[in-house]
């Protein structure tokens, strides 16, 4: 009997399924168009024609993997659930007041994010615990009743309860719960003891705020995900990845929606990761673009980087600072506004600019014929002779040129240039963008871009890899098969993987240290209970700790890993020395003296879950019999049309060479080898694209 894996990806303008068969280690994929009303429609309508297409049968799937940009999106458009706060007395403004810090200091116009709760739904009760835990006031039970009822009668649909101090005794905000959950039973709550149990009140109420924002649309999405895939005949259980590249349960999801916002680019992270690894190299730049945007994150020594806070819904892109913070691990990336269907312009200066609005998936850029007027990337693309409007997607949809040269004239006719120099203007613009900044999420990590190899995936990312990576000073280009949906198929290889943190604020030399050694304990033991009820069966579990740490008096910590347990009082010196390395790392240089502080504690288990392999097949024969034609496409160095040789991806052999300029396409994607590069394919089945000097 077959055994399928089954992984959905739900990007902003396509819908990526892939299913793995597991006793073969073969994949097959569909690239679907998005359906932004209604998600699961998407899903559904590609796995259908995927497993019509393929003659595979629905009951013998055996797992399901999702990643989703929806709750994300849902958050930055602010169409989330009607969101209401109860918070200790005078503590209502927290989430106005922020840090009470300018992420642009001399801004006299500067924006905030607007709060995810408004005034009005923010309400305060008395109650108050210290900071060592103890109560020093009890919580007003019936104060509390009657601000919940002038929220319900506001017709708030979700609840965020975040009382002050209540990572270290937790009492108040579950009494709340138990008394609301009696009186209201529709009321969705959130608790941050929860959500976020560690120091800093502004981010743990953003985060439990946020949690509460979106959790009735999760509750809603997921159960009728669940229930439109089991009508299709599939009984597997539906796994959810995370932002820090782990699965969860759907009850887990669903619980605390907050840890899925960056699901989608965690799972092109860890594809990145994957095939770099299977062609031996450990530090890549995974890069991913989509018909919306575009991802990059870091790999070092095969694994991508763990961040244990992020900001969503920016003010601006770029400015640190100006977002909400989220207090959840997830893979260090960058987002960036530069995708298939991103719009260019001609602005006030007359200067050609491109993003970061998008047509997305409706009506998506002007090639589609779905009523996008627009110039987007996409159409660029297309006019330059980059794709084949007969093989796009697929052959899943048909593109247009003609449509694509209407949209893209008016610009051509405001700037004085040929339709084919704005594409190509277009096409540069935007690779600028995504070199830029890639540059500088590089650099903020003490490396230079050059030190790496870029991974590209995803169905633009094949098409601009090379011209970003000539701007990063990158020499090596990493292009994996199947790359449109290699997020997708790195959603099947991921493992099972829960994060937790509690905040301990001790001087490590007056650590109890049998009570440290419990806290670990107990964090693990609230982890493994995640995982088992994850996976079936018994699993091979590793657990990692760490802690963050700081010399007393800074205001801000390193997240250190830690040696293994049990911990002693002979642990001291190793937790010091792991201190001082990550210090020393960071800032190239240690303080000659000061005192050690704990602040947090945190313990992350990880369990495989599936097969990691993965055969592909190639060609027979010479690179010349995988010439399918040529076809007229840019020259940039000649600022000209010429023949290109197009070739058939999958009839490349394993070995096989081909000299730049050449394009080589596949169903989900298509790469561009520039003049004077080499590419050939490796024993892994990746295309690699030397680019010399």
């Amino acid at each position: 009997m077959a055994e399928y894996a089954l992984g959905i990806d739900i990007g902003g303008t396509f819908t990526d399924i892939v299913v793995y068969d597991q006793s073969g280690a073969v994949s097959y994929s569909h690239k679907e168009l998005t359906t932004p009303d209604a998600p699961h429609r998407g899903v559904v309508s590609g796995i259908r024609r995927l497993f019509d297409a393929e003659r595979l049968a629905c009951r013998d799937v055996t797992r399901m993997v999702h990643a989703t940009t929806l709750f994300s999106n849902a958050l930055i458009e602010r169409k989330g659930a009607s969101t209401g706060l109860i918070t200790t007395a005078g503590f209502r403004d927290t989430l106005e007041m922020r840090r009470e810090h300018k992420y642009e200091l001399y801004d006299l116009f500067i924006e905030l994010p607007e709060p995810i709760v408004r005034r009005r739904l923010r309400l305060e009760v008395p109650e108050r615990i210290s900071a060592d835990g103890t109560v020093e006031q009890p919580l007003d039970e019936a104060a509390l009743l009657a601000r919940a009822r002038e929220l319900v009668e506001q017709d708030v649909e979700s609840l965020a309860i975040a009382f002050l101090h209540a990572y270290a005794n937790p009492v108040h905000e579950r009494r709340a719960r138990d008394l609301i959950a009696r009186k209201f039973p529709r009321l969705f709550v959130s608790l941050s003891s929860d959500i976020a149990p560690q120091i800093r009140e502004y981010e743990r109420m953003s985060t439990t705020a946020v949690n509460a924002y979106i959790k009735p649309l999760a509750e809603s999405y997921l159960a009728q995900l669940a229930a439109e895939t089991a009508r299709l005949g599939i009984k597997a259980p539906l796994f959810m990845m995370l932002s820090n590249g782990g699965l969860t349960h759907i009850a887990e999801a669903k619980r605390v929606p907050v840890q899925l916002l960056e699901s989608g680019p965690a799972a092109g992270a860890l594809a990145g990761a994957l095939f770099g690894r299977r062609s031996h190299v450990d530090d890549v730049l995974a890069f991913d673009m989509g018909g919306t945007t575009a991802k990059l994150a870091m790999v070092e020594d095969g694994a991508p980087l763990i961040a244990y806070q992020f900001e969503a819904s920016r003010a601006k892109r770029f400015a640190e600072g100006s977002g909400l913070p989220i207090n959840i691990s997830t893979i260090e990336l960058i987002e960036i506004g530069a995708g298939g269907g991103s719009i260019a312009e001609i602005d006030a200066l007359g200067l050609l600019k491109v993003g970061p609005r998008s047509a997305g998936a409706a009506p998506g850029p002007a090639c589609y014929g779905r009523g996008g007027t627009h110039a987007t990337v996409t159409d660029a693309n297309l006019v330059l002779g980059f794709l084949d409007p007969s093989t796009f997607a697929g052959g899943t949809m048909s593109i247009d040129r003609a449509r694509a040269e209407a949209a893209i004239k008016p610009l051509a006719e405001k700037s004085g240039l040929s339709v084919a120099n704005v594409a190509w203007g277009i096409h540069s613009v935007v690779n600028e963008n995504m070199a830029a900044a890639a540059r500088v999420h590089v650099a903020e990590r003490g490396r230079h871009a050059s030190e790496f190899a870029l991974l590209a995936t995803g169905g633009g990312g094949p098409l601009h890899a090379c011209e970003v990576a000539k701007r990063l000073g990158i020499a090596k280009v990493i292009c994996p098969p199947s790359a449109g949906v290699a997020s997708a198929l790195g959603l099947l290889m991921a493992p099972a993987r829960v994060d937790r943190v509690a905040t301990l604020a001790r001087r490590l030399g007056a650590l109890d240290w049998s009570a440290f050694e419990r806290a670990f304990r107990a964090l693990e033991h609230d982890a493994r209970s995640v995982i088992d009820a994850t996976l079936i069966g018994k699993s091979r579990v590793v657990a990692e700790r760490a802690a963050d740490l700081r010399f007393v008096g800074q205001g801000f910590e390193l997240v250190t890993p830690l040696p293994r347990g049990p911990y002693a009082p002979r642990s001291l010196a190793a937790i010091r020395q792991a201190f001082l390395h990550e210090y020393r790392r960071i800032f190239q240089q240690v303080p000659p003296a000061g005192d050690i502080e704990i602040i947090n504690i945190r313990v992350a288990l990880t369990a495989p879950l599936g097969r990691a392999t993965l055969k592909v097949a190639g060609g027979k024969g010479t690179a010349a019999k995988a010439l399918k034609g040529k076809r007229k496409a840019w020259l940039a160095g000649r600022g000209k049309y010429a023949g290109m040789p197009v070739y058939d991806r999958y009839a490349l052999p394993v070995g096989a060479g081909i000299r730049g300029p050449a394009i080589v396409e596949e169903a989900s994607s298509t790469l561009i080898v520039p003049p004077r590069a080499r590419a050939h394919v490796d024993r892994a089945g990746n295309l690699i694209v030397d680019l010399g000097k």
